[in-house]
């Protein structure tokens, strides 16, 4: 079952997309938003080119579990998107997504201006890889 993740900011949203085993999850690309409408028609296309089965958005929460105005914005995108794409959303807790892909990207040796192309994307990856092994029931949960 593929899997596509949405990492959502609003500048940018970072993707990632699951092997088609939903087992391990891979950066896609940043796509960086427009119009509500055109953001919404990029995705639907990316579902049907991809056959993607179910989307995960990432859910900022605060760090003592509580649910603020982005969570509750990502919410709101999360049901325009199922709504758009027919496919089912979940939600992934992504607390410490973006510190973890920006550590990762400094250990690479990743100068500033590139990590900022790709935090978003690796983010992205790094919810989905934690949705996908919570599924499988090898992680913690979101």
């Amino acid at each position: 079952m593929r899997v596509l993740a949405i990492d959502p900011g609003s500048v940018r949203l970072g993707l990632a997309l699951s092997d088609p085993s939903g087992t391990i999850a891979q950066p896609l690309s940043v796509l960086s938003r427009r119009s509500e409408a055109e953001d919404l028609k990029a995705l639907v296309d990316l579902v049907a080119r991809y056959d993607v089965e179910a989307i995960v958005i990432g859910l900022p929460r605060l760090m003592d579990g509580r649910l603020e105005t982005a969570a509750h914005d990502a919410q709101r995108f999360g049901a325009r998107v199922e709504q758009a794409t027919g496919r089912p959303v979940a939600y992934w807790d992504e607390r410490l997504t973006t510190v973890a892909a920006e550590r990762y990207l400094i250990e690479q040796g990743k100068r500033r201006s590139k990590r900022r192309q790709e935090v978003d994307r690796m983010a992205a990856t790094l919810l989905l890889q934690g949705y996908l092994d919570y599924q499988r029931g090898r992680g913690p949960g979101g």
